[in-house]
């Protein structure tokens, strides 16, 4: 049931992107982004990466179609449709090769949630047993984030961060404006 729902929302997102590649109205594709972004957050959450689903919700969702709206208020509604045939084979072609790659490279990866994958066998019994006494936190996931992933989880704070601080900047701005 799950895969099925995986596969679904795979769909889903294959389609919003599809769908904002041939609209023309700026609105509704910054709209379509957002939307995009919280379809990602929770095929994040089903591959229990919630930390990233977090950001990208915020990020995302939140801050990215703030700013695309700023944007677009400051500029025309519509994008002016210009036909570049080849540049548009390059893109696909480019695109294509891109795709391609990625999905080769994908297929020398462990199976989701293989026992015998290296992450099973080498790193989180290593965790597991050297923990408490290098980071001397009894809790395992406060010491892995905190300590092992510090530089991760602290990435992870300034950019959620800064984008709450640009959407008050943001707010406070056209409020100021009288907008």
């Amino acid at each position: 049931m799950e895969q099925i729902i995986d596969i679904l929302l795979l769909l889903l997102v294959v389609a919003m992107a599809i769908a904002m590649a041939r609209l023309t109205n700026l609105i509704a594709i910054a709209i379509l982004g957002g939307v995009y972004s919280l379809v990602l957050a929770s095929i994040y959450v089903l591959l229990d990466a919630v930390d990233v689903a977090f950001t990208e919700a915020a990020v995302g969702a939140g801050i990215t179609l703030t700013l695309m709206l700023a944007a677009i208020s400051l500029s025309a509604r519509r994008e002016r449709l210009r036909r570049r045939p080849v540049r548009n084979a390059i893109a696909v072609a480019a695109c294509s090769v891109v795709a391609a790659g990625m999905i080769y490279a994908s297929l020398e990866m462990p199976h989701f949630g293989d026992p015998d994958a290296p992450i099973h066998t080498h790193v989180a019994p290593r965790y597991i047993e050297a923990s408490p006494e290098e980071i001397g936190v009894p809790n395992m996931v406060t010491s892995i984030l905190a300590s092992y992933r510090g530089y991760d989880t602290l990435g992870e704070t300034t950019v959620i961060f800064t984008a709450g601080i640009a959407v008050l900047a943001l707010l406070w701005r056209w409020r100021r404006d009288g907008r």
